[in-house]
């Protein structure tokens, strides 16, 4: 049974997530709920207007108290700590999440994609990484899980820049911007500014297919019954993808989520065809050899 606290915080925070991962047997949901309540609270903190400082080092360091063997009474910690020491996870993996979290209290900006990259791993690629765990899938595959969650994060990025610009921080590096020729991603600048901003949107697509790509290619090393799960979300995050290509100013209009029958339908479409084939109709505008070396090669 899982408990109610978990359940509401993981009902309200991503919304494909949450969907899809019913779909799973419930010993594996139940430890799905709790690893994302886990991130899901640390991740909230941060992202406060104003963010809770005190919150996030009060919730590190009940981490570190159930890390020690300490009963914090935190439903969420203790849930998530007995799951660590159950499953194994590499110590170093949490770790980099909450360093991750608390770069998001000072750090502002991201001069390169490389300086950004070093952030993705802990925000975002942990995530594959604990779910390639959860899932009890071959060790082969961790790289493979860790370009998933970092394609994703690809494009939490494009998705949340009029969020993330009312809390005074950016993820599309610098010098992204300065390929362009934009000073900022304000609405008022962009658009007067479109031609550049389009192309912008459409390099971090091209990033989020090559990304994805690769990370399709770790497909066959999960079970089918985990499988058509975690397709679903990747079909939403394509989705997602393919509204900004349509029209990047909608961007500052509203935040792009699946309607949740949209959610349903694409589960039972991949369980009559749990294929891995390539379904979407986004489409890359480049060449993924025309990106940048360390994007592909990282």
């Amino acid at each position: 049974m899982i408990n109610k606290t978990i359940y509401s915080i993981y009902h309200k925070g991503s919304r494909t997530m949450f969907y899809s991962s019913l779909f799973f047997p419930k010993k594996i949901r139940n430890d799905v709920f709790v690893c994302y309540a886990f991130v899901r609270r640390a991740d909230d903190l941060v992202d406060k207007l104003p963010q809770n400082k005190e919150g996030f080092y009060w919730f590190k360091h009940k981490y570190e108290q159930a890390k020690q063997g300490i009963t914090t009474g935190d439903i969420v910690i203790d849930s998530f700590v007995d799951m660590e020491r159950r499953k194994r996870f590499d110590s170093s993996w949490t770790e980099a999440f909450l360093n991750s979290m608390e770069m998001d209290l000072t750090k502002k900006t991201y001069e390169t994609v490389q300086e950004l990259l070093n952030y993705v791993y802990g925000a975002a690629e942990v995530m594959g990484l604990y779910m390639a765990n959860i899932l009890e899938i071959n060790k082969e595959a961790y790289t493979y899980a860790r370009y998933l969650g970092r394609s994703l994060q690809c494009i939490n990025a494009l998705r949340d820049i009029a969020e993330d610009i009312k809390l005074g921080r950016s993820y599309i590096p610098v010098e992204d911007l300065k390929e362009f020729g934009l000073k900022n991603l304000e609405y008022q600048y962009v658009k007067q500014h479109p031609e550049q901003f389009t192309n912008l949107i459409e390099t971090h697509i091209t990033r989020f297919c090559y990304w994805l790509e690769t990370a399709e290619k770790g497909y066959h090393f999960v079970p089918k019954r985990y499988l058509i799960s975690i397709k679903t979300v990747m079909d939403m995050y394509q989705w997602t993808a393919e509204q900004i290509l349509k029209n990047p100013f909608i961007i500052y209009e509203w935040k792009i989520k699946p309607w949740v029958t949209h959610i349903l339908s694409t589960f039972i479409v991949n369980l009559i065809d749990p294929s891995t084939k390539n379904k979407r109709n986004l489409q890359c505008i480049y060449e993924p050899s025309a990106l940048p070396q360390i994007v592909r090669s990282l």
